[in-house]
Order: C-alpha cells, then structure tokens, then sequence
C-alpha cells in the first residue's frame, strides 16, 4: 500500500541526489531497499565519502561518528542532511515532519521513539540521532513487533540493544519479535561481552573461548545476575516459555521440558549442554548420539565399532547420484543384513543431484518420491519404512515457499498414488524441516544441524518432530572397523529397521504381465496429470489411453531391444510415450509440409521430427549410421545430407512403431557413447561397459535430457521425464522380480 509521505522522500532523494548518487528509485510511496540504498548513497555523499555504495559499512559509520556524534537542531550541518533523516524516518514509519529540512520537535518526537522501540533510549538519551541509530535507520528492520511476532522476544531484542549498543562491534538488532540470524549472532556478542572479551575479540562465533568460559557460568534456581537474564534471553529466542528475568522455580520446569525434548540429561539446571544447544544448532558436540549417518558401507568389524560407540541407528542411502566419487555411498550388497545380523537397525536417506533451490519443484519431487519407492524395494526395505528425502543446500525461506514445498507435495502425492507403502521424513536445515512438516509433508525430520551457519539453522528452534540430529562428524573405532560417520543425537521418534525384505535384483527387463496393465496405465496417467497433461483433450492429438497402449502394443519388441542391449526397457518406454504425448497440431502440419516436399516438390520443409517418438529422418539415420558402425545393428548406411536418404529414414520413423522404437534404443546408445552436441554423458567405445542395467540417476537424467537435445528446456522435460521413467520402472521392477 502505497505511502504519501514514503513518496515524498523518494521524490526528494531523485531530485536533490540522484545524479549524484548514480541512481533513482520508483516514486511509488512504498518503502523498499532500493530506497534505503539510495538515502544511503545520499548520506554518503554529504559525509564526503568519494567511494558510494549501498551498504552502511565501517566506513561510513566512522565518518558519520567522526564529523557527527549527534545530529540533532543544532548540529545538523545542512537542511538536504536533515531531510535525509525526516525521509528515512517517514520510510521506518515514522513521524519525520514535512521533510522541509529543519529538525523541529515533531522530528525530535519521532527520534524520541525511534531510540525507545530500538530499546536505546537509556544508552543514548534524548532526541539526537547517534551513528548507530543512523545505521539502524537506514535499514529494512522493525522495531516493532510485525508478522504475530513475539512480546518477549521483543523484549529481549530491546534488553540486548540497550545493554550493549555502545560496544564497538555491536548494532542495533531488529525488534520485531521474530528470532533470526542477526539477533543469534548478538547473543553470542552479549555472552562473550559478559565473559570478558575485548572489542575486537569478541567476535560472535561460538569458538572454544567462549565455550570454555560457559562451562563455569551453570545457572540455577535463585540466580538473578546478568547470566540468569541471558539464559532466559536463550530460553525465549528458542521459543521456551519463560520470564524475562530471574531463574525461577518455574524457568526450572521449562529447562526440565526443553532439556527432555532436545534428548539432554534433564538436570534443570542451565548447564553448559543446555547453554550450547540454545545458543548454537549444533549445541554440545561432545555428546554422545545413539545415531549415526555415512558414505562408507558397514562391515561386521565397523557394526561392531559402531556398537561400541552407542549407536544404535544408522542412517545409508537408497542412491547414489554421483558416477564418480564416494562408491560405497549407497546401501551395498549385503549391508543391510550385517547391519540386522549385528544389532543395528538402518534408516534410508534418499538424496537427489540437486543442491540448489533449481534442483526443487513438484515435478522433480514426483520423480524423487518414485525413484525412492524404487530403490527402497530394491534394497529390500519393508512397508512402514520411514524414508528421509534430503534438502542439502542453504535454502532460504523464499526457495523453502517458491522450490522445496511444491517439491515435497510431488514426493507425497508419489508415495500417496504407491498406496503409503512408506513413510516421508526430511532432511535438512531446521526451517526446511519446520515447514516442510507443518505443510503436512513430513511426518518426521532428520536436521542438518552441523551446518550451523545455513539460515535456515541459525536462530530457528529444533523442530517439534525431530527424529535424528545431526550434530559432528568424526572417526570411530580402529583398524578394519575405523569409520568416519556424522554422529546424531536420536528422539526415538524414528527407530530404522532391522528386518529386511530379500532384494530386488538387476536382472534383465521380461515382456510385461497383463495383471499390471491396469495400474500402471493408472500411475502413469496421474503423473502426467499431476505436471500439466489432462488425460484426454487440450491441444495434443493423442490421449493418455492411445499413447499408453502403443507402448503396451509393442512391448515385445521393447523387450528385446531392452535385453539385446543391456538397455532398461523403462528408457525406451519413456522417450517414446513422452513424444508421442506431446504430438500436436503443429507437428501435424510440420509433417504434411515435409510430406508435400518430398512428393510434390512444394515448399521447403525437408525434415522433421515426426512418428510416434518424435524423430527426424536425420538423426535417425545418424542413430542407424552410429548402431551400424558400432556393430549394434546391420543394415546399409544412409547420407544424412542428402533428401531421398533422409525421405527414406523419415518414412520409416513415420509409418513403422517398431522401427521407430527400435530407433529410440540406437539413438540411447548414440548418447551413451558420446553423442555430439554438449554436456555428454558417459561415453565410450563400448557399449557393454556404458549402457548398463545399474545406471544411476545422473546417467538416466543425462540420456533422457540428450534425446531431446541440450538446453533449458531439454534439462526441464529431462526433469519431468525422470518422473515418468520411475513409474515405468516400478512396474518394470516388479515384474521382473516375479
């Protein structure tokens, strides 16, 4: 909503500065950080700083403090310097006169209030504006509370402001009643104030210095001293419900509470464990975790070594997406029942190549939640399984909203459509799992909380349905059982297995049972709904049902093409439906125009993708030149120069579904040998050792992505394609497995 007075100052800071400063902002009276930015670069320029930039660093606060300890009626050097201050009031919210130039006592008021919702008014009395309230005035914090934000984290916002804005290192913190990461990192300021730290030692990380000297400060029932306050101030920020004030009877109860449910000895007493695990995610390192997750498989001699350290649970992942490092990564042949045979139960973690929020939407979650019910019976995990889907990257909570919650929908809707066969959890940082759940996509979370500088760790509380805790890594046991595992603290709120189904082999593909038909036509028809392709209708020529059963109707000789390269039949099952489903009219009309070329000699389509997989009388005799020359196949070699070669390979795409089809496993072998044209995959000059039965799913993505081509939208239907592949998979899997 826009904001009169908000678009005066706009309109002030363009036409007093803007050529000045080198930059304008949108008069359109709302407050933003490009107006924030611009006042900045304007408050620069009059502090004669030669170098403008956007941020409020050391410099200009060293100049401003320098020339300017406080600006007020009587110091304020120039009307343009005052109206600086009156526009970034009226852009905080508040009253800043008629950004007229002159500091009179309704500016004077709003300074007033200003330092007393910052909580400053004590440390700095009175109406002046000081270096650091310039600094906090030019910003996007609140100082009050926004967003159902909390009193008593207000409160303490306000207490840590007042008590410690005039050390050097220390800046006014937002009010807002929301924990976040700057308001975290100043508690850790006010602890190592408190211990005895210099400016310019303290430094806001939670290192041995500061540990150490935690471990001497245990608070307990009757204390009212600053650290009885900071440790109510750690109590609020983590959401605990406490008084702001001294350690009570009744703050005793609330540590009991939070030391129980964050798996803590409950002693009641504000210890160095319970200190840690408040002010830092990882909380006390030193702690034992009857859980553990790894890289390397576990042998008898590392179970044992395991055992021996308290763990119980083991955390070994259904996949590894990787074709080139960590090769124990996934579960190996044989782990899961060393790791019945000897006492430890196992929890599957399913993690995608996707490290970024790019790598995160419906689609690709669909995918990932089919690809893991794939694995996980592969390996031989039984129905009730809790499977940990990973979220390895610093999602911040825009990409939590945007990436990772349509994702999660498409790996529940995938494990919902397999009728609950297992459980979903999720792992990653605390706002991910937090939200993830709350989402109702999660019944459980395995939290990243090692990586205790991600946004989504710092200044959020464990979440409510944490599983397993994953706090450091480190080396157990000794020689053939020496292991470097990431211990993690357990709720028992997930407790793996120790009982496992016999697993699923890589055996060859076999021609499909009609007891299955029906499912799988189901499954596949509600993965193509799901990412935007009715069953019937819109503007594609064929339906579901016909793209379907052209694919059934030739599963023989899927079958064989399948078993004759050493090719899953799901590769071939995947690129034909999906082309064949994607036909439309201009297709149509591209390929009568090809067609008049060739027989009447009109116009000058000579070439298009055409047939029931979508490939055009050039690659295809390409894909024959290459199968040929490789001794895949015989035949004679066409010019894929010249028109009646490429008129002879575009009728038989076009006509014959068993050539065509026949032609999307050469052209699969083409890619997985090294096809030109960017970003290949693995390639090579035999196809034995590169078209394999056990592809992971990077190779699976890459020779999906490369039939289509390269570029963004090859990567994007590449995408959609892994989905669809896994359910023809499922099925394939379990037939083959009879």
């Amino acid at each position: 909503m826009a904001d009169e007075m908000v678009r005066q100052a706009q309109r002030f800071v363009n036409s007093a500065y803007g050529s000045r400063i080198g930059m304008t902002v949108t008069e359109d009276g709302q407050t933003g950080w490009n107006t924030m930015y611009a006042l900045t670069r304007a408050l620069q320029y009059e502090l004669g700083i030669s170098s403008l930039s956007n941020s409020f660093g050391p410099t200009t606060l060293s100049t401003l403090a320098s020339k300017y300890p406080k600006l007020n009626a009587s110091t304020v050097p120039s009307a343009d310097f005052c109206r600086i201050i009156q526009s970034a009031m009226y852009c905080k919210g508040y009253d800043g006169g008629d950004i007229d130039g002159k500091y009179n006592s309704r500016v004077e008021a709003g300074i007033s209030k200003l330092k007393s919702d910052m909580g400053v008014d004590g440390a700095f009395p009175g109406s002046s504006v000081e270096a650091k309230v310039f600094k906090g005035l030019l910003n996007m914090d609140a100082y009050v509370t926004v967003n159902s934000g909390s009193d008593a984290i207000r409160s303490v916002q306000r207490w840590l402001n007042g008590r410690y804005v005039k050390r050097s290192d220390f800046f006014i913190i937002p009010c807002d009643g929301h924990n976040s990461r700057d308001v975290s990192k100043s508690m850790l300021y006010a602890i190592q104030y408190e211990l005895g730290m210099a400016d310019g030692t303290a430094n806001g990380v939670f290192g041995p210095g500061t540990q150490s000297g935690l471990k001497s400060h245990t608070v307990t029932v009757g204390d009212s001293s600053t650290w009885a306050l900071l440790f109510a101030a750690a109590m609020i920020l983590n959401r605990r419900s406490v008084s702001f004030g001294g350690f009570t009877t009744a703050t005793q109860t609330a540590v009991e509470d939070f030391q129980l449910f964050a798996q803590l000895p409950a002693t009641g007493k504000g210890d160095f464990s319970t200190w840690a695990s408040l002010l830092v995610s990882y909380g006390d390192q030193s702690r034992k975790g009857a859980a553990c997750d790894g890289v390397t498989k576990i042998t008898p001699a590392r179970a044992a070594a395991l055992k021996a350290e308290g763990i119980k649970y083991v955390g070994r992942y259904l996949t590894n997406p990787s074709t080139t490092s960590l090769p124990e990564k996934e579960i190996q042949p044989g782990e899961l029942q060393t790791i019945a045979d000897n006492g430890l139960r196992c929890f599957p973690i399913y993690q995608t190549y996707g490290r970024d929020a790019s790598g995160f939407n419906y689609a690709a979650g669909r995918a990932a939640g089919q690809a893991a019910i794939n694995a996980a019976l592969d390996h031989g995990f039984k129905p009730g399984t809790r499977i940990f889907f990973a979220v390895d990257f610093d999602a911040l909570d825009t990409d939590v909203t945007n990436n990772v919650l349509p994702h999660f929908k498409g790996i529940h809707d995938a494990i919902e459509e397999d009728g609950l066969r297992y459980q979903i959890g999720v792992y990653g940082p605390r706002n991910v799992c937090t939200r993830v759940g709350q989402a109702g996509h999660s019944g459980a979370s395995f939290v990243s909380d090692m990586s205790s500088g991600f946004s989504g760790n710092f200044g959020y509380p464990l979440p409510t349905d944490w599983a397993y805790d994953q706090i450091v890594t480190q080396w157990v046991g000794s020689g053939d059982g020496k292991i470097e595992i990431d211990v993690n603290i357990a709720s028992g709120r997930d407790i793996g297995q120790n009982s496992f189904d016999k697993p699923r082999t890589a055996a060859a593909d076999v021609r499909f049972k009609a007891d299955y038909v029906n499912s799988m036509r189901t499954d596949i028809g509600k993965y193509m709904q799901s990412i935007g392709f009715p069953n019937e209708g819109g503007n594609r020529i064929f339906t579901h049902a016909e793209c379907f059963d052209t694919i059934l109707a030739n599963d023989d000789v899927i079958t064989a093409q399948s078993n004759r390269y050493n090719m899953r039949k799901a590769l071939i099952q995947t690129s034909a439906y999906w082309e064949m489903r994607h036909y439309d009219l201009v297709d149509q009309a591209v390929d009568h125009a090809v067609a008049d070329y060739h027989t009447k000699g009109i116009g000058v389509k000579r070439d298009s993708s055409t047939g029931i997989a979508q490939i055009s009388g050039e690659v295809g005799i390409r894909a024959w030149n290459h199968g040929i020359l490789k001794d895949y196949v015989s035949g004679t070699s066409l010019d894929p120069t010249k028109d009646a070669d490429i008129w002879t390979m575009w009728q038989k795409v076009n006509k014959d579904n068993a050539f065509a089809l026949q032609t999307v496993a050469l052209i699969h072998l083409w890619s997985a040998d090294g096809k030109a044209g960017g970003n290949n995959p693995p390639g090579g000059e035999s196809v034995l050792r590169y078209m394999r039965l056990d592809y992971k799913e990077s190779e699976i993505f890459q020779i999906l992505r490369r039939y289509q081509g390269w570029g963004a939208e090859a990567e994007e239907h590449a995408n959609k394609r892994m989905g669809l592949y896994q359910v023809f998979e499922k099925y394939n899997g379990i037939v083959r497995n009879l």
